[in-house]
């Protein structure tokens, strides 16, 4: 057992302690095992979903339909990089290497994969309840080529296996959070009846448009409503985490970009066109495309995406509004937004311009642990937000997100 003074000794302990409240770490991971796609996928696609094979280099490598996982460099994860490692990049402005900071890696441990030893993880850190996001799965649907079957085939898969490993609600710590697609939204519905029986009270969609036959749609497209409208029923909190949103291939390769490119190839062009792209358009999709003025009680969250273009697409929202020819929306569409989208800060950046912009109940934090980019420890943020006031600091750390996970009537 841990002494006091042993805890205090870990980055940001000492203050936790101190303001007297515990954790909600909105951004935890996961690494998922071999068998998260295909345990239970159905018999129709297990030859031709999802299939591990080992290259000429004999490492074992895993094509989703017919097109190679790239983005993952090892999807194994039979070794990883150890939590937190890039942090200090990150918060110098420096460059950061995937490639070198994977080669710092360690086997993978329990917590990782086992609900037991990861409770006992978070009774360690401080932490009393988790979101838990995928690691491979938020990269996945890109590569299904838009095809609504095999989405629909992998998520129902997928999902139950979550539900048996992780639980969408383990006893009221741990909340895996499932995968949705509005590629079939017959399917989309269905699937969240099953999850809101099994104690979801957190889902997870793709920042990016809806797969369709000939091009995408917005995720607020009226064809959309019947799922929109049980999300705002159940009053069930969706997230857009980081991932593979398509736009790597969508918009960059047009630059002499690489398409997929695996996450130590991302190139600074990519990094800059790419990297908050995915829910700047689809937050504002959502707003200009009246979904919350459709559906009141919607509530999301940007999970794992920063913070940087947040002032940006209010003052973008703001502008639309003053167009002679707006049309659409009765309300103020940055109105909408900051009634409507949490939003997750990293720990470098700035969290208190944040809380001035949108105000300190639309923040929410989360550590990304045990990702190399991520924290290390989840209190360790404290070193970064501490001089906010102890209000603001048990807000955003803890309060809004138990609130998120809490029917809002």
């Amino acid at each position: 057992m841990n002494t006091s003074a042993e805890q205090n000794g870990r980055p940001g302990r000492a203050r936790l302690n101190e303001l007297g409240f515990t954790l909600i770490d909105a951004d935890n991971h996961y690494y998922e095992p071999h068998d998260a796609f295909t345990r239970h996928m159905e018999p129709a696609w297990r030859d031709r979903g999802f299939r591990w094979f080992t290259n000429e280099a004999g490492n074992r490598r895993l094509l989703i339909g017919d097109r190679l996982l790239r983005m993952i460099i090892d999807p194994t994860f039979e070794r990883v990089a150890k939590p937190g490692a890039l942090l200090e990049v990150f918060r110098n402005h420096g460059s950061a290497d995937f490639g070198i900071a994977g080669q710092d890696v360690e086997p993978i441990r329990p917590e990782y994969r086992d609900r037991t030893a990861r409770l006992a993880a978070m009774d360690h850190q401080g932490v009393e309840r988790v979101w838990l996001f995928p690691t491979l799965g938020v990269v996945a649907e890109k590569l299904m080529n838009g095809d609504p079957a095999f989405i629909w085939a992998s998520y129902r898969a997928f999902n139950r296996w979550l539900d048996e490993d992780w639980g969408f609600n383990h006893v009221d710590r741990i909340y895996a959070v499932p995968q949705f697609s509005l590629a079939d939204v017959d399917a989309a519905v269905h699937e969240l009846e099953w999850v809101l029986s099994r104690g979801a009270r957190i889902i997870h969609l793709r920042p990016a448009p809806v797969p369709g036959l000939a091009h995408g749609r917005s995720l607020a497209d009226r064809a959309f409503d019947p799922f929109w409208a049980r999300v705002n029923e159940a009053g069930i909190a969706v997230t857009f985490h980081a991932g593979d949103s398509g736009y790597f291939e969508s918009q960059s390769v047009d630059w002499g970009e690489m398409p997929n490119p695996p996450t130590h190839l991302i190139s600074n062009f990519q990094v800059v066109t790419c990297g908050y792209r995915p829910i700047f358009d689809t937050l504002a999709a959502l707003v200009l495309h009246g979904l919350f003025e459709r559906f009141p009680r919607i509530r999301v969250v940007s999970v794992e995406l920063g913070c940087h273009w947040v002032p940006f697409l209010l003052k973008s929202l703001g502008h639309v509004k003053r167009r002679r020819d707006w049309v659409g929306l009765k309300g103020d569409p940055i109105e909408y937004f900051r009634r409507h989208v949490w939003v997750e800060p990293f720990a470098e950046e700035n969290v208190g311009a944040l809380v001035d912009c949108i105000g300190a109940d639309r923040v929410v934090i989360g550590s990304d642990f045990p990702h190399v980019e991520g924290t290390a420890e989840p209190a360790a943020f404290l070193e970064e937000i501490g001089t906010l006031s102890p209000g603001v600091l048990q807000r955003i750390m803890r309060e809004n997100a138990l609130e998120l996970m809490a029917d809002p009537a």
